[in-house]
């Protein structure tokens, strides 16, 4: 497969999986700019594997991890207007809950790459060890915290009393 070829196919999936890791559809662009960057330069090595879209996706995230280290500027979470490249995210209601990207948005950057990896491409815990360079165990700590984290954030503030007789 030509790069070419590949860049046209897989752009919208990377566009989706960048947004909804960085949060920021400008630094989702740039991410997916600078890693079909890297890829043109090794594509003749990248193009010979199996699954070259798995490669791009770990460089993506790899990207992702390392762009938050380089530069510490906040992002600002999606809100109700989603752009059509993450229309295949969003739930069946056709509306993404405002809520979940903002508390997506507060996860610290490992949380949020294993839940993106799990729940939004589908990625077993090891193949999920394997993008991230870390063991399966530490995956699950991850998501762990994570769904910790947003359970206590999704419950909801007011407990209506129980009334005794």
């Amino acid at each position: 497969m030509r790069f070419e070829e590949f860049a046209a196919a897989r752009l919208p999936a990377l566009l989706r999986y960048a947004v909804l890791l960085s949060g920021d559809r400008e630094s989702a662009g740039d991410l997916v700019q600078d890693v079909l960057t890297k890829a043109l330069l090794k594509w003749r090595r990248i193009g010979a594997l199996d699954e070259p879209y798995a490669y791009v996706r770990t460089m993506l995230t790899n990207e992702y991890l390392s762009f938050l280290r380089r530069r510490r500027v906040p992002t600002v979470p999606l809100g109700g207007n989603v752009p059509d490249t993450v229309a295949a995210a969003e739930p069946a209601s056709g509306r993404p809950d405002e809520e979940l990207w903002l508390l997506l948005g507060g996860l610290p950057r490992q949380q949020r790459a294993v839940i993106v990896l799990r729940y939004y491409e589908g990625l077993s815990d090891p193949e999920i060890a394997e993008v991230l360079k870390c063991r399966p165990t530490t995956v699950r700590a991850y998501a762990s915290r994570a769904l910790a984290a947003l359970r206590v954030e999704l419950k909801p503030s007011a407990v209506q009393p129980v009334e005794v007789r």
